[in-house]
């Protein structure tokens, strides 16, 4: 097979039109096409009203050695990885089952993949199934009475169920599992555009469907989910972990336990950390969700009135204060809302979220700055945890639990940026929202060293983006989630933890992932290191 790279076009094609398209730049007819396959499709927009539509296919052909030997700039070989996974394989001679805590991202793959293996692991959820977690979060929206087992951060699919659904990943991946794992979201109904789509994303709406039928395919493998299923304790005899404890007094005996336990899982941080197992603090992101039309951030990335119809755009932004700090954009959400992500009383954290057809008014992104263990107060594992848990603290009492807001005009430090740029979009803006909001003073939702931070990275973006400094621009707070404040040391060949032999720190929650392919790519990595303990994988 060959790689055809840079087809360009003024417009999206159809698989027919763009079949066609590949076979006239190879000059053959789309007949002499024996296998055809879209491999990339990205928008280009870095020239403004001067857009380009490009693909990456792959095809074989009859000519492909000829075409190989002209050395063209845009024709390469191709061999596609493909994913392997061993079948059929038995259970310890124990017949003890991998139990795996946490059904994110992480902890649903390791089990479908531990599944497809014929080991039949036990997945246990904290929190509710998807469907019974959504009806929770949709109450707690409208009521503010937050229920701390099921929420945003807590239940089936994890914390990345309630986002914009975004499935691209920066991880190197020379083994397949990225394809897998978009190819099993196709299988669970995702669309099929996003195993090639440069920026593909599915919206909280069809996330959950995909994690429900993920979830059935681990049922029909053999494989047992159990929600509820709250661990408070892990069995251990010396430095080997012989299975868990859960809040109902139950045990579950098991030698391969998977920690797939989500950033948020504080109170299970604490629990590790009074086993002396090995954790460290580390560093992470915060800040505030920035609100903007939807409309003037697609003029300025693609430009005024462009000639086709184009998706909401998305935007990524990167500096760095003067201080030396990392500030930037992170899950960006077009046409999305901020939400409401609190998972314990007196706290208040939001995220971004939108609908797979990204059709709100507003685009959201968190705009935020890098922190390290030496900003904590304290020491310990656990210091970061205790920095984000005093954030929200102050983010709840500024607006008694709702989501507090306010214009980018009325935080301090902002009276130097081009606060009127745009004007025009901002006629009749306001909040777009999932969950009660209050107009508040966010000045001291952050450290001052940060806000000045922030406030110097938004100065740079204003550069990049025309009218993102606008001052009717709305904040709202607190981002403090965005990755995990902790992270679980171990082998690096292994994969086991370093102090617990049989504990596979896994995830994001562990600080080996950040997103929801990420996580799921690290949930397979991990199940092949249990069957490799077990000796029946290299």
């Amino acid at each position: 097979m060959i790689r055809i790279s840079q087809l360009k076009s003024r417009v999206f094609l159809t698989r027919e039109e763009l079949i066609k398209k590949t076979a006239d730049y190879l000059g053959i007819s789309p007949g002499s096409l024996h296998h055809f396959e879209i491999l990339k499709e990205s928008i280009d927009a870095r020239k403004k009203g001067d857009l380009w539509i490009l693909y990456s296919v792959a095809v074989s052909c009859d000519t492909e050695g000829k075409l190989l030997k002209k050395r063209l700039k845009n024709i390469e070989p191709y061999k596609p990885v493909i994913y392997k996974i061993p079948r059929g394989l038995s259970l310890p001679a124990d017949g003890t089952k991998p139990v795996i805590i946490g059904a994110g991202p992480a902890g649903l793959f390791c089990a479908y993949y531990l599944a497809l293996c014929g080991l039949k692991p036990v997945l246990l959820e904290r929190g509710k199934d998807v469907d019974a977690r959504s009806a929770d979060v949709e109450a707690f929206w409208k009521s503010g009475r937050l229920d701390p087992a099921s929420n945003v951060q807590f239940g089936e699919g994890g914390a990345g169920t309630f986002s914009d659904g975004k499935l691209n990943t920066g991880v190197k991946d020379p083994f397949g599992r990225n394809r897998f794992v978009l190819e099993t979201f196709v299988e669970c109904g995702a669309p099929g555009n996003i195993l090639y789509d440069a920026k593909p994303h599915i919206g909280t709406d069809l996330l959950r469907v995909v994690v429900r039928n993920l979830r059935e395919k681990i049922i029909a493998l053999g494989g047992e989910v159990r929600f509820e299923a709250k661990v408070t304790g892990l069995l251990q005899d010396g430095d080997h972990i012989t299975g868990v404890e859960l809040e109902d007094g139950a045990r579950l005996l098991s030698d391969h336990v998977i920690l797939a336990i989500g950033h948020s899982a504080r109170d299970t941080f604490r629990m590790l950390d009074t086993m002396d197992l090995a954790m460290e603090a580390k560093a992470f992101a915060v800040g505030f969700r920035i609100q903007h039309p939807q409309k003037l951030i697609d003029d300025g990335m693609y430009g005024k009135e462009p000639s086709i119809s184009l998706p909401p755009s998305p935007y990524k932004l990167t500096a760095q204060a003067k201080d030396g700090r990392g500030v930037y954009s992170f899950c960006m959400c077009p046409g999305g809302y901020v939400v409401n992500a609190s998972s314990e009383e007196g706290m208040t954290a939001v995220n971004g979220m939108s609908y797979s057809d990204r059709q709100g008014k507003n685009a959201n992104s968190a705009i935020v700055v890098s922190v390290s263990p030496d900003d904590f107060q304290g020491e310990g594992a656990l210091a970061g945890l205790a920095f984000q848990e005093a954030m929200e603290k102050r983010a709840f009492a500024a607006a008694k639990g709702k989501i507090p807001y306010c214009r980018l005009a009325d935080f301090p430090g902002t009276e130097g940026l081009p606060l009127t740029d745009g004007d025009a979009y901002f006629n009749d803006f306001t909040p777009e929202c999932k969950g009660e909001v209050l107009e508040a003073d966010l000045s001291g939702i952050l450290d001052p060293v940060l806000n000045k931070a922030f406030v110097e990275g938004m100065e740079k973006f204003a550069h990049t983006i025309y009218g993102f400094c606008n001052g009717k621009a709305i904040l709202c707070a607190a981002e403090s989630r965005t990755s995990s404040p902790v992270r679980i040391p171990r082998d690096p060949k292994s994969l086991q933890s370093i102090r617990l032999k049989g504990l596979y720190p896994c995830g994001e929650g562990a600080g080996y992932a950040g997103g929801i392919v990420s996580a799921a790519m690290d949930g397979l990595k991990v199940g092949e290191a249990v069957l490799s303990d077990l000796g029946v994988l290299e």
